[in-house]
């Protein structure tokens, strides 16, 4: 009989709690690896407004900030909560990373590169994949070849292609994951949607989160927190769907029938007043007196004469 796997704690709460001690660099780093695709070192976490400890840190902007061996600072945000902006947010937040890893007397080659990394336990656009890249290139209209670097701007970035100088997106959408891991990366995608590692799992960093995450290994306090987060979530998810959500599309509705509705009223209106200062102008050129023409169009001398 197959043994049962043991709890694990979310990635979420082992980034707040438990991956910012170096000690467990470790975990962090082989789940970048596997998504990036490189073999990944962080050399320190990053201060930034959304490391807070708090329960409704899954609101902030960012889960971590951390700067890797090649000076990237990569973005790693968890995000329950549906929300209709969540692409213009992410752009905000590379922006803003790349504002403040600036000085105002350096050249803008010192700007540095962005990833951000985005796990989203909500369905976010159209797609029947779970794990998508957002890249920026240059496509020529006539003959849609793409932009690449020059020799001596290769030199200066270390790459010939465009799209390595821009911040790069990853949408990881959970709830798209079927369940059935045929890599290393989809046994990371399994753990962060299932908190669980089979025994046969191999990824980077998935040995040692097992070690680092066992939630028996948790003291009774630390136990009793996180299972009070993790109710914390579900109520605030129910809240939000049942309130914001619905209420933000309801609106939205019924704004835009208000809307039309206005603006039909407001065309009828318009048109009326076209009518009938037409109306006036065709009276006085027939020798109506100006005062006989207010009173039967209902429009005022002013009106008339302008």
């Amino acid at each position: 009989m197959p043994t049962k796997e043991r709890k694990l704690i979310s990635f979420d709460w082992a980034i707040k709690k438990i991956l910012r001690s170096k000690a467990n660099f470790e975990v962090l780093e082989g789940f970048l690896s596997e998504l990036l695709f490189d073999d990944i070192k962080i050399s320190e976490i990053l201060e930034s407004e959304a490391n807070k400890e708090s329960l409704d840190d899954k609101f902030n902007r960012l889960d971590i900030k951390v700067k890797n061996s090649n000076d990237e600072i990569v973005l790693v945000e968890i995000q329950y909560n549906r929300e209709l902006d969540y692409l213009q947010r992410i752009l905000y937040g590379s922006s803003k990373v790349i504002v403040e890893h600036i000085k105002e007397s350096e050249a803008y080659a010192k700007i540095v590169k962005v990833i951000s990394i985005n796990i989203l336990y909500f369905d976010l656009g159209v797609g029947d994949d779970y794990i998508y890249k957002g890249t920026t290139s240059f496509k020529g209209l006539h003959n849609k070849s793409v932009l690449k670097l020059n020799a001596r701007q290769s030199e200066l970035y270390k790459t010939e292609l465009v799209e390595k100088i821009f911040p790069e997106y990853y949408l990881i959408r959970i709830n798209n994951f079927d369940d059935i891991a045929k890599d290393s990366l989809d046994e990371w995608i399994y753990f962060l949607k299932n908190e669980e590692i089979k025994e046969h799992f191999k990824a980077k960093g998935l040995a040692k989160a097992k070690e680092v995450l066992d939630y028996l290994k948790c003291s009774d306090a630390e136990r009793r927190e996180y299972e009070y987060y993790k109710e914390s979530l579900h109520y605030q998810a129910s809240m939000y769907e049942s309130t914001y959500v619905v209420g933000k599309m309801d609106g939205i509705k019924e704004g835009i029938k208000e809307g039309i509705k206005a603006g039909i009223e407001q065309g009828i209106e318009k048109g009326i007043e076209k009518e009938k200062l037409a109306t006036a102008k065709a009276m006085l050129a027939e020798g109506f007196d100006i005062e006989m023409v207010a009173k039967i169009t209902g429009l005022t001398t002013e009106m008339i004469l302008q």
